[in-house]
């Protein structure tokens, strides 16, 4: 009988295992840290390789350079369940010194990012690169407000599992603090 229940279950732990694979991330490849997709208040176009999506965020801010960040991205392809990319795309723009909220339309996940700075308002607008993949992201979408806490704070943010994807952000603006 135990070798009955051993030829059922193996075949199933060797199927769950392989699959496991699918839900690992290596380590985030920024580049070398002084490596940013900027410089201060300038513009910039960052989009992930095909097939792939943003997986981390990191940036730095200064307010003796315009109050302005310095930004870095990690991408990666997401997983396999969702398939391919069947088109990706540019949202609208958002506009600088303004508050905004925005999702990648169309069920789309975030492959990249557009910005301009603007010295008279001392902050960017941005626009961004939305992909959506052949078989629909399963997702309960919520809003993260910890990063960061406040406008002048450093930033690195990650997904730590594979079944989490940046869908949108939104931003607050201060016209005291700039």
């Amino acid at each position: 009988m135990d070798l009955v229940l051993l030829c059922v279950f193996l075949p199933l732990v060797t199927v769950a295992w392989g699959q496991y694979g699918d839900y690992y991330y290596g380590p985030y490849n920024y580049g070398d840290n002084d490596e940013w997709v900027n410089v201060y208040r300038q513009g910039f176009n960052f989009q992930c390789p095909h097939g792939q999506v943003i997986v981390a965020v990191r940036s730095v801010f200064n307010k003796k350079e315009g109050s302005d960040r310095l930004w870095n991205y990690a991408c990666m392809p997401p997983a396999q369940s969702l398939g391919e990319p069947t088109e990706c795309w540019w949202e609208e723009i958002n506009r600088a010194g303004t508050e905004w909220y925005q999702t990648c339309s169309n069920n789309g996940l975030v492959a990249g990012f557009q910005s301009q700075y603007f010295p008279s308002v001392l902050d960017r607008e941005w626009q961004f690169y939305c992909c959506r993949y052949s078989r629909r992201c399963p997702y309960s979408c919520w809003l993260t407000t910890e990063y960061p806490g406040h406008y002048g704070e450093d930033m690195d943010m990650m997904m730590y599992t594979y079944d989490h994807y940046i869908r949108g952000a939104t931003t607050t603006f201060s016209a005291v603090d700039r």
